[in-house]
């Protein structure tokens, strides 16, 4: 069963940054640019990424169907539509890839990386599944969360989420700005005092 942010309760210093940040774009306007950068900056900076970073393979007739998600911590790469041969029209997500995908990224978090890194609250996520409890158990633990959110999904991304989120655009510098701010809070708070709890 689906977790709920929602359902639960944070108890965060004031001058900590909200543990979820959503990357809004336009729709079919995925910031591939952007979510590279921010990984490549992370890592300058020294924080530990868990997550996926997505890439287009480019090999297929339909770019929107031809959707890789390497995983930032092992670096396996995994094929996100099923192929459905030359001709085929629309895509089709390959749910048990992505519910791998998650699972390997759940694994992960034992870890306590600094980030986790996840690509899109896309269709499934607004059914209900994908990676809905992944995101509810960053929180639970503690991690901030980075996903890209397009506009058509912000409504039910907010109902979902609810007073954990930060909104940004896709724009480098705002992005820019809210990683540092991370980044100096990952330095000098230790990650049990991020504290969340269930409500009864």
């Amino acid at each position: 069963m689906s977790v709920t942010p929602s359902a639960l309760t944070h108890e965060l210093s004031p001058r900590h940054a909200r543990p979820v940040a959503a990357i809004v774009y336009a729709n079919e306007l995925y910031p591939d640019a952007i979510f590279r950068e921010l990984v490549n900056r992370c890592r300058a900076l020294g924080l530990s990424l868990a997550g996926v970073l997505q890439h287009q393979a480019f090999e297929g007739a339909d770019r929107r169907c031809d959707v890789l998600l390497e995983d930032l911590t092992s670096g396996y790469r995994t094929a996100l539509f099923e192929d459905r041969g030359a001709g085929a029209r629309g895509c089709r997500l390959d749910e048990s890839a992505l519910a791998e995908a998650t699972a390997r990224v759940e694994g992960s978090l034992a870890h306590a990386p600094d980030l986790l890194v996840l690509n899109k609250f896309g269709k499934v996520e607004c059914d209900g599944g994908g990676l809905r409890d992944l995101i509810a158990s960053a929180i639970d633990r503690g991690i901030p969360v980075v996903i890209g959110v397009p506009h058509r999904n912000l409504d039910v991304w907010r109902n979902f989420v609810g007073e954990f989120a930060l909104e940004l655009s896709d724009h480098p510098g705002e992005v820019e700005q809210w990683l540092e701010g991370l980044a100096a809070v990952s330095v000098s708070v230790d990650h049990g005092r991020w504290r969340l709890r269930r409500r009864s």
